[in-house]
């Protein structure tokens, strides 16, 4: 299983944003280490970074400017698309959307034929992509994920609505959101969450995203919930949460020397 995190900050919220990205990185590291990468707004376009690593090579060099109000962060175990091919990486760009999956999306190439899409970039297959393919035809309709078939816990940034950030549920993978004062983040796992409230020192109120619910993030705030019926016709084994246990133990090493720098 992929990791995946993020966050909506309002404009007066002081946390560190490098930090609390890192921090996000340090608990969903253990989640993939195919590759790893971290999106955020300042301004248009959607900043992008990723590598074909594990978190371990990233931590250190993540930077986020202070501006910056929303971030997307992720680590792979990828299923379709090589993660040799940088475009199949995550986070992923469609058009004016910028997102990350945790899941598998088993018809993306009916998604694109049936609505004429193109590739982003020539040598993608990665399946993820026809999420925010749909979500930038539909301007992120939370119906429109019904047509998704698969498994899925996704987010991502639509550069044409600045202040927002879009997380989803659909089913088989888990969505933890934890909402503080001024901020609000949410991650694979409830662990992730209680890492940024340690080094951030924030207190979040943490709850798991039920399934079928797309949620609206804007100024450090949840801003809209909606429900969609997610098509349950995928059957998975289960996977183990646990992909990369020693990018998790040394990232959170890390964690702590680069938090005690600061």
């Amino acid at each position: 299983m992929c990791g995946i995190a993020g966050y909506s900050l309002s404009h007066d919220c002081d946390v560190d944003r490098t930090l609390a990205a890192q921090a996000l990185l340090a608990g969903i590291a253990e989640r993939g280490a195919d590759a790893v990468g971290y999106a955020y707004r300042n301004g248009k376009p959607t900043r992008i970074h990723k590598q074909r690593s594990g978190a371990s090579a990233l931590l250190d060099r993540v930077e986020i400017p202070q501006p910056a109000h929303e971030v997307l962060v992720h680590v792979r175990d990828y299923t379709k698309g090589h993660p040799t091919i940088e475009a199949n990486n995550h986070p992923i760009r469609h058009g004016s959307v910028v997102g990350i999956h945790n899941g598998i999306i088993l018809n993306d190439e009916e998604i694109f034929e049936e609505f004429g899409f193109d590739r982003e970039e020539p040598g993608m297959t990665v399946d993820s992509e026809a999420i925010f393919a749909l979500a930038g035809l539909t301007h992120s309709r939370a119906k429109e994920l019904e047509r998704l078939h698969g498994s899925m816990a996704a987010a991502w940034l639509d550069d044409r609505r600045p202040g927002m950030l879009y997380c989803a549920r659909g089913v088989n993978r888990p969505l933890w959101v934890g909402e503080g004062n001024q901020a609000t983040f949410f991650a694979s796992t409830a662990l992730a969450l209680e890492v940024v409230e340690h080094y951030t020192g924030l207190a979040l109120d943490m709850r798991e995203v039920d399934e079928g619910t797309l949620l609206t993030l804007g100024q450090g705030r949840l801003a809209h919930r909606k429900r969609f019926k997610p098509s349950r016709d995928f059957v998975e084994r289960p996977l183990p949460a646990v992909r990369a246990p020693s990018e998790g133990a040394t990232c959170l090493r890390r964690l702590a020397t680069l938090a005690a720098a600061a």
